[in-house]
C-alpha cells in the first residue's frame, strides 16, 4: 500500500511520525507522504519537524519510506500560488492542496489556483469542473480518490471527469487514526466503488508509486 495523504499529530492526526509508520506496516504499507495541514501560520514549522524526521530516519521508519509533505489547506485561493513554492523551499516532496469538498466550506476558485500553482496532487476535488481537470493534466497535478467519509461522496465524480480530461488520479487516505488507513484490498475496493477499471486502479497506485519513487504495488 502506499498513500500520498496522511496526517500526524503535528496537525490533527493522532500520532508521532514513528508510530504512524508503524502502524502502516502492519497494515502492509511501503510508503507514504507526511501531508499534515498546513497555512502560512504553521508551514514552516511543520515542514521543519517532518523534514528532520525523515532525515534522522533515513527516509524509512520500521520499513516504510517516508517522504515529508504537506496540505495546504483553506488558505485564500490568490495566496495558494506562494504557499506551494514555498513548501518546495522548505523542503516538501510531495504538496497536497485542500480541493473544494462537499464536506467543508472552501474558497470557490481554490481548485483551481492549485493546478495553476502545481501541486502535486489536488485533494479530495469534489465537483472538479472539467476546466479545471483539463488544467492539472497540462499541469501534471493529480486528482484524489479519497477514502475519507465526506470527501469520498464525488469520488465517481472525480474519476468521471478525470476520463473525460485525460487528468492523472492518486489515491489518499486522508488518515488521522488507526482505523482511516485501509489496507491495499480495501483501497482498490474503494476505487472500485468509484467505478473504476482494473487498468485505471493500476494506473492510479503507479502514480503514488512515481511521486514516492518506489515500485507500483502488485494488483
Amino acid at each position: 500500500m502506499l498513500d500520498l495523504h496522511t496526517h500526524t499529530f503535528f496537525s490533527d492526526g493522532s500520532y508521532v511520525p514513528a508510530e504512524l509508520a508503524r502502524r502502516c506496516k502492519v497494515k502492509g504499507y511501503r510508503g507514504l507522504a507526511l501531508t499534515d495541514h498546513c497555512d502560512h501560520s504553521n508551514l514552516a514549522s511543520v515542514l521543519e519537524k517532518t523534514t528532520r524526521f525523515a532525515r534522522e530516519t533515513g527516509g524509512a521508519a520500521h520499513g516504510v519510506k517516508v517522504l515529508p509533505g504537506c496540505e495546504i489547506t483553506h488558505a485564500p485561493p490568490e495566496l495558494v500560488p506562494d504557499l506551494v513554492q514555498r513548501a518546495r523551499e522548505l523542503g516538501a516532496e510531495v504538496v497536497l492542496v485542500h480541493g473544494e469538498s462537499l464536506a467543508e466550506p472552501v474558497a470557490e476558485g481554490t481548485n483551481e489556483a492549485a493546478v495553476e500553482a502545481g501541486a502535486d496532487v489536488l485533494a479530495h476535488p469534489g465537483l472538479v469542473s472539467e476546466e479545471v481537470a483539463r488544467k492539472a493534466a497540462e499541469n501534471d497535478v493529480l486528482l484524489e480518490v479519497s477514502a475519507r467519509k465526506g470527501h469520498c461522496l464525488t469520488n465517481g465524480h472525480v474519476v468521471q471527469t478525470a476520463r473525460r480530461t485525460g487528468a492523472g488520479l492518486s489515491f489518499g487516505s486522508d488518515g488521522h487514526e488507526g482505523s482511516d488507513y485501509p489496507t491495499l484490498q480495501h483501497a482498490r475496493n474503494i476505487a472500485a466503488g468509484a467505478g473504476m477499471e482494473p487498468d485505471e486502479i493500476r494506473d492510479m497506485f503507479a502514480n503514488n508509486a512515481r511521486l514516492l519513487d518506489l515500485d507500483p504495488p502488485s494488483l
